[in-house]
């Protein structure tokens, strides 16, 4: 009787599937992208000093951290909205600029969640294939596309798109280009000097990667103000919670605490990418907190398996151009030394078992 009662587009999709989270302890996560350090000191202060005001709704505009998220970015006030993480902001575009039928465009294999989005909102999905190396062609990107979603760095490759190729983009297209920007301060360059020359054109970020505050939920839009005010419509009254606004605030004026574990970060991808090659990995050029590696030796959902049994997480993708390949987020060095000592194990029994390398059991 319920499902009769929903709507058709409700009934008909597979609805979004998150990584997996362990609600026993005791797993190395290394399957979501979190980051591995925590958050500046100065967020647990704050959050702290907040705990006695939560009777209290929060702002609904959260105007402090959006002026402080402005000064931050070098745009004005009017041209940031703060949302219930970036997934919340991407709602808040669909809704905005997609009508039911609209065409809204993506590449592929990247975040799935684009595509979960457009379902629930009756529009028309069209996936554009990204090359083999994760370069994408304007050209095949719709014209007549109402909304155009790319995440730069890009999930699950890491590899990232260069400006003139968005740029290219946000030209041909009638409608947005949503520039998706989760990763971008793991990355040597991000997209906001496209907000200075095309008005079409949304930067979205979060504060759950880089800041470690995933738990927390806080991300922020930056566009031209007349969409700003457009997402001011359509989010919900009260979509950032006190202890979000307060946390956010804190974390980016400590934003050096952040830029430390970056680094930190960006030194252990680079070992962990050197490494996997070295056991017989392809692994694509990573600019995010994460890295893609294929392998054709030994069946990566396998090597998923034995690591979950072993209780390290890794992200697996059961499709097509991704089936030979697992997603490794970025741990601690001894995380990911822990890691790679269980893949080598796991590899060389199998090619022990077929006269290769040998040594596992």
């Amino acid at each position: 009787m319920a499902m009769k009662l929903m709507r058709n587009a409700v009934v008909g999709m597979r609805g979004y599937a998150p990584g997996e989270q362990p609600t026993e302890g005791g797993y190395l996560k290394l399957n979501t992208n979190e980051n591995p350090y925590p958050p500046s000191p100065r967020v647990v202060e704050a959050l702290a000093a907040e705990a006695g005001r939560l009777r209290l709704y929060p702002d609904p505009t959260a105007s402090r951290l959006r002026a402080r998220i402005a000064s931050y970015c070098g745009v004005a006030p009017e041209e940031v909205l703060v949302g219930n993480g970036s997934d919340e902001l991407l709602t808040i575009a669909v809704r905005t600029f997609a009508d039911a039928g609209a065409l809204v465009a993506t590449p592929d294999p990247t975040y799935t969640l684009y595509r979960t989005l457009c379902e629930i909102q009756g529009a028309r999905h069209v996936a554009v294939p990204y090359r083999d190396d994760y370069s994408l062609n304007p050209d095949l990107v719709p014209a007549k596309a109402r909304l155009v979603f790319i995440a730069n760095p890009n999930s699950p490759s890491g590899t990232l798109l260069p400006e003139e190729t968005l740029a290219a983009v946000a030209r041909s297209i009638s409608g947005v280009l949503v520039v998706d920007e989760a990763y971008a301060d793991f990355a040597r360059t991000n997209a906001a000097g496209l907000l200075k020359s095309r008005r079409n054109v949304v930067i979205l970020r979060t504060l759950s990667k880089s800041f470690s505050l995933a738990g927390l939920r806080v991300g922020y839009a930056l566009a031209d103000r007349e969409i700003i005010a457009g997402f001011d419509k359509v989010k919900d009254s009260y979509n950032v919670g006190r202890l979000a606004i307060a946390g956010g605030l804190a974390a980016i004026e400590d934003a050096a605490w952040m830029r430390e574990n970056v680094r930190r970060i960006v030194a252990t991808r680079k070992r962990l990418a050197a490494r996997l090659a070295a056991l017989g990995f392809t692994v694509f050029p990573s600019e995010a907190n994460f890295v893609l590696a294929r392998i054709s030796s030994y069946p990566a959902r396998q090597i998923y398996e034995h690591l979950k049994k072993r209780r390290i997480l890794v992200r697996y993708y059961d499709t097509p151009r991704l089936a030979d390949c697992v997603r490794i987020s970025v741990g601690t060095d001894e995380e990911i030394e822990r890691l790679l000592e269980q893949i080598a194990e796991i590899i060389g029994w199998r090619a022990g078992e077929g006269g290769g390398r040998g040594g596992g059991r």
